[in-house]
């Protein structure tokens, strides 16, 4: 099946966007928490979240703009401070629901069902089901011009993650936490590593690191 620019630009719009949404292949499912400078909290689902630096510690996510009201990142703007939560398969279906069209007055925590959680010393709300949750701080936001999205970047601050992913060279071994991955708009799944591979050199053949060996 071929796709040119004139057959792409003569697709429905909804077929066109499952299309181009599922071309990237598996993201990351996260929950971004956020509280409005009222109090109200919020919580969405975002499957555009990505590493940008490890010094400082930096994520960056993509939020669509503000063609309609998005409270998350009116959130963001107003208090400068967020989490990301990642979801994992007990509770993926609620994850989901946040992205039903809430209005400002109601918490999706509330409307999911999904535990509010707030820590010393953080105002942004954590998920508590999460096994894999941090906070973060804006250090930049932009908006694109191509097509007006607006790119969040974050500076890490706090990481909270159960002791048992975490190995020994500090590798996050998530799929212990049963971290789910997303495919286009709506599609969840588990996952199985096949392995880790050592630094490659061109010198060297591809070798698998420790257990994976």
């Amino acid at each position: 099946m071929h796709f040119n620019e004139s057959r792409l630009s003569a697709l429905e719009r909804r077929y066109k966007a499952r299309l181009i949404n599922s071309l990237s292949g598996f993201k990351s499912a996260n929950l971004v928490g956020t509280v409005s400078a009222e109090g109200i909290t919020n919580l969405a689902m975002v499957s555009s979240v990505f590493h940008l630096g490890a010094n400082p510690p930096l994520v960056g996510m993509i939020i669509r703009p503000h063609s309609v009201t998005r409270d998350t990142l009116e959130n963001i703007e107003t208090t400068g401070v967020y989490t990301l939560n990642q979801v994992s398969a007990s509770f993926w279906k609620q994850a989901h629901q946040t992205s039903a069209r809430y209005d400002a007055e109601t918490s999706e925590f509330y409307a999911t069902g999904l535990g509010e959680q707030f820590r010393e010393g953080i105002t942004a709300p954590f998920v508590e089901e999460s096994a894999l949750s941090y906070a973060l701080k804006v250090a930049e936001m932009t908006t694109l011009a191509v097509n007006d999205t607006v790119m969040v970047i974050g500076e890490i601050t706090d990481i909270f993650v159960e002791d048992i992913a975490v190995m020994e060279d500090g590798y996050i071994d998530i799929e212990t936490l049963d971290t789910v991955a997303v495919s286009g708009l709506d599609a969840y799944h588990v996952t199985q590593r096949l392995g880790r591979l050592a630094y490659a050199k061109p010198d060297l053949p591809t070798r698998c690191l420790g257990d994976d060996e």
